[in-house]
C-alpha cells in the first residue's frame, strides 16, 4: 500500500466537515460560533459552543453509520473514462 492510499483510507470524504466560524469567533474564548456542514449529504447547522459543534458532528456521522448498516445506501462507481 502506498502512502497516497493510506491516505485515502484515513480521510475518507464521508467523514469531512465544512465549518466556518462568525467573523467575530475568538477562538481563544469560550465564545465559538459558525456554521458546519457535512461534505457528503450536505446537513448543515449553525453551532454556538464547540459542545453543540461535536454534537452536530457526532449525530451526522452516528446517522450515516446506521444508514450504511442497515443497507439504505448504495455505493455507485464514479464514471471514470
Amino acid at each position: 500500500m502506498t502512502q497516497d492510499d493510506r491516505r485515502g483510507a484515513w480521510l475518507p470524504p464521508e467523514r469531512a466537515f465544512v465549518v466556518q466560524f462568525y467573523a467575530d469567533t475568538d477562538l481563544d474564548t469560550t465564545h465559538m460560533a459558525g456554521r458546519v456542514e457535512h461534505v457528503v449529504s450536505g446537513q448543515a447547522g449553525h453551532f454556538h459552543s464547540l459542545t453543540t459543534l461535536l454534537s452536530f458532528i457526532s449525530r451526522v456521522l452516528v446517522e450515516k453509520k446506521a444508514t450504511e448498516c442497515s443497507g439504505d445506501i448504495r455505493y455507485r462507481e464514479p464514471n471514470v473514462p
